[in-house]
């Protein structure tokens, strides 16, 4: 098979690893109440990718966090607004990219956090990114002119 050079890709693959066999997308209101929507979507796709349960509930979580902090900080729970799920698979695993167009994030502003103190203080939240990065093997968060980026990778073992 021959391969495409990078600049000739469809502009639907645009920024997407050339190993991605499927790409699934949805687009859902920046909202709470569409987090239930999310998870079974990645869930559905995370299953027929051959991960196990507790991967699968990993997957879960993260993803629903990673929406949560859109919500609440990019867009600042304005549900006017869309979020747009991506999610490439193939026999390795799943990339999952979260879009939006709101407020830029700094990943740096949050390291350095230490889970034992914040449990030992009861202090509620915070602790999103690090539980993302918990749960999937790659995180990474990119910026091209007004959308915003946040994509997780998660391997099969």
């Amino acid at each position: 098979m021959k391969k495409r050079p990078l600049n000739n890709l469809p502009p639907h693959l645009n920024g997407i690893p050339l190993s991605v066999i499927k790409e699934h997308i949805i687009s859902v209101p920046a909202s709470t109440e569409h987090l239930s929507r999310v998870r079974k979507f990645v869930a559905d796709l995370a299953h027929n990718t051959g991960f196990s349960d507790s991967d699968i509930e990993d997957i879960r979580l993260a993803v629903d966090e990673a929406c949560t902090n859109v919500i609440k900080h990019a867009y600042k729970s304005d549900s006017t607004k869309t979020i747009q799920v991506k999610v490439g698979q193939n026999r390795n695993g799943l990339i999952i990219s979260l879009l939006d167009t709101g407020d830029r994030f700094d990943p740096g502003s949050c390291s350095g956090l230490n889970l034992k103190e914040r449990v030992r203080r009861r202090k509620r939240g915070g602790m999103g990114l690090t539980l993302i990065r918990k749960f999937m093997d790659k995180v990474e968060y990119r910026h091209r002119g007004s959308v915003n980026e946040i994509r997780m990778t998660k391997e099969k073992p």
